[in-house]
């Protein structure tokens, strides 16, 4: 796991203090090694910080380049199956200088262009620049597992694992882009392609781009795509009994699980008690042939503590298990820091115990296993079925006495009768429906929030070819969205901020492409949330370790902002700094700030413009 930058510019290149420090902005990701390549015509650089993962060795070393020097590379992340593949490209000729996977990418790039992205199976964002076509060639993962970001300016283009090291290029990104802005405090994170800067770009998951200097052309292209993959891999009902998913779905997280624990560093697996991450760790130590470090974050507050279920599991399955109770004060000190780590507004509040539990984890081990992604393949998020519940009511609504209700429900605002009126006409639209009810500021909220700042066009429809249910499309918006946008983003920049690597074997997108296969019935068996999950689950614990309720990987942030942070949240919403900054009207602001210290509200609505408001100071100020 590492830090990657660039820039390609036929105007030449920045001087190279300036390059190194848009490197060394990235040191976190990478503490061991760094490096610099530049061209020989001087058009075009390379930048890299290293943790060392596979072959620990100097050879290791990178920008690395395949044997006679035409094409260089830079790359974040792992590529599970390069052994296999390096296998495969020794019978077609190449050499190698290393054991590192990343020495793979670069001959598979050589042997099979492009196409070579289709027989990775890992987590990966890289960029190869070929010194004789002067092209780069950058890709990401095919769940969006690892960052990159770019931006296009003149005759130049950048790409970096983190907007940070393409803020401090020349001309590098500013001006905030208002449509992101929306999106933001709709969602609370910032969805591909846009950035909160106008001028900087996320490559999508599942995309890759090639940027031509002679001509300053850049493609992107779609390579992969879960939406294609359910439409693909789809079986009648009835093609396999829920006993024969669970054991094809245990084979195959056995094997994502096994490929992962291959390391040149001592690994573990964080373990919170839930459903994904106890299968991960099961599965972790009936595979490793060693003891397992498995670790999990408490809470004092008893709702929010999963801790001494964790510790059951672990006891059970015998690992060496460590565990970290959070604290007010760790939070007093994490939260002012969330624009370092993130670079933009980002308000999932879990951040803060996926950050101390990298902390606790990085004290023992370099990479570690995590249960991500559980939720969104095996319906284990409760809004799947509310939600889904709210929709078929309103589709009971003829569409003229919607239009009409929901008119009068963005008149009105603010009530929750108001909301379940304003939503009625998306009663035909099931995504928009979705991300209505998923939003936290809603549309005609956040014309009275922000005056001025206008709702981005909708977002065109889905290609879901075929969705046979309401839950294969919130599953799909979730996958194609929070997971990568919100969930994935919150664990990379978490553990990276502590130089600890973070796997996600339920996310191999062959599990995730099997899964897709399913019918409702058998990956959601009767709506019951990750039924086919447990299955596997209770091959390796008992039945009372595993038939608990869900509890989320949250904090107890109502009682801090009510609390110990209630001087933080008044500070940067007072009505003064709000007029003196002039985005959000003090007084829409104060009426929610009021109801959520009076109890009458939780914290989201605030927190999410708690967190922008501490962004933006550290924005001014850069």
């Amino acid at each position: 796991m590492c830090g990657i930058a660039g820039i390609a510019d036929d105007r030449g290149l920045p001087a190279d203090a300036v390059l190194q420090h848009a490197r060394d902005l990235l040191a976190h990701r990478g503490p061991d090694d760094v490096g610099l390549y530049t061209s020989a015509r001087r058009d075009a650089a390379l930048l890299f910080r290293r943790l060392s993962i596979i072959d620990l060795s100097p050879a290791g070393h990178q920008p690395l380049s395949n044997e006679d020097g035409r094409l260089w590379i830079v790359f974040n992340g792992e590529v599970y199956n390069f052994e296999r593949l390096r296998a495969e490209l020794e019978g077609l000729g190449h050499r190698f200088r290393s054991r590192t996977d990343s020495e793979v990418i670069v001959h598979a790039y050589e042997q099979w262009g492009t196409a070579c992205v289709q027989r990775f199976i890992g987590m990966f964002a890289f960029a190869i620049w070929d010194e004789e076509r002067r092209t780069l060639f950058a890709a990401r993962d095919r769940l969006g597992i690892k960052p990159l970001y770019y931006q296009r300016t003149g005759g130049s283009f950048r790409f970096a694992s983190e907007l940070k090291s393409l803020v401090a290029l020349p001309g590098g990104p500013h001006a905030i882009d208002r449509e992101a802005l929306w999106h933001y405090l709709a969602r609370g994170y910032v969805s591909p392609p846009r950035t909160i800067y106008q001028d900087a770009r996320s490559v999508p998951p599942g995309h890759f781009v090639t940027w031509t200097a002679d001509s300053h052309a850049l493609e992107m292209t779609r390579y992969w795509d879960p939406v294609d993959a359910y439409a693909r891999g789809r079986l009648p009902i009835g093609a396999r009994s829920p006993e024969d998913a669970s054991t094809e779905l245990e084979a195959a997280l056995r094997d994502a699980v096994q490929l992962r624990l291959r390391s040149d560093v001592p690994i573990g697996a964080f373990l919170s008690g839930g459903i994904d991450s106890s299968v991960v760790a099961a599965l972790m130590a009936s595979i490793a042939g060693t003891t397992v470090k498995t670790f999990t974050i408490g809470f004092a507050e008893r709702a929010y503590d999963e801790a001494p279920h964790a510790r059951k599991i672990a006891a059970h399955l015998g690992t060496d298990h460590h565990e970290l109770h959070a604290t007010e004060a760790q939070a007093m000190d994490f939260i002012p820091r969330l624009a370092e780590y993130y670079d933009e507004p980002f308000a999932d509040s879990s951040a803060l115990p996926t950050y101390l539990i990298s902390l606790l984890a990085r004290q023992h081990v370099t990479v570690a296993l995590s249960g991500d992604g559980g939720d969104e393949l095996f319906g284990g998020y409760e809004h799947y079925r509310t939600i889904g519940q709210r929709l078929q009511i309103a589709r009971r609504v003829p569409a003229m006495a919607g239009e009409w209700l929901g008119k009068l429900g963005r008149a009105r605002g603010g009530q929750r009768v108001d909301r379940a009126l304003a939503s009625l006409p998306l009663a035909t639209e099931p995504e928009r429906f979705f991300d209505y009810y998923t939003s936290i500021w809603r549309p005609f909220e956040l014309e009275r929030l922000v005056p001025g700042l206008d709702e981005p066009a909708a977002a065109p429809a889905s290609r879901l070819h075929g969705a046979d249910s309401d839950l294969a499309i919130f599953t799909m918006s979730d996958l194609q969205r929070y997971l990568p946008d919100d969930i994935l983003t919150k664990v990379d920049r978490a553990s990276m901020a502590v130089s600890l690597e973070a796997r996600v074997p339920l996310l191999d997108h062959r599990v995730v492409e099997f899964v897709l296969s399913l019918a409702d019935e058998v990956r959601v068996p009767a709506g019951r949330p990750k039924a086919l999950l447990r299955s596997v689950l209770s091959r390796y614990l008992p039945d009372a370790l595993v038939d608990r309720p869900k509890q989320g990987f949250g904090v107890p942030l109502d009682a801090w902002l009510r609390g110990p942070l209630r001087g933080l949240l008044t500070d940067y919403l007072a009505a003064g700094r709000l007029r003196r900054e002039g985005l959000f009207d003090p007084q829409v602001v104060e009426t929610w700030v009021d109801r959520f210290l009076a109890g009458e509200i939780g914290h989201a609505r605030v927190w999410v413009l708690l967190v922008y408001q501490m962004w933006a100071e550290q924005y001014r100020a850069a």
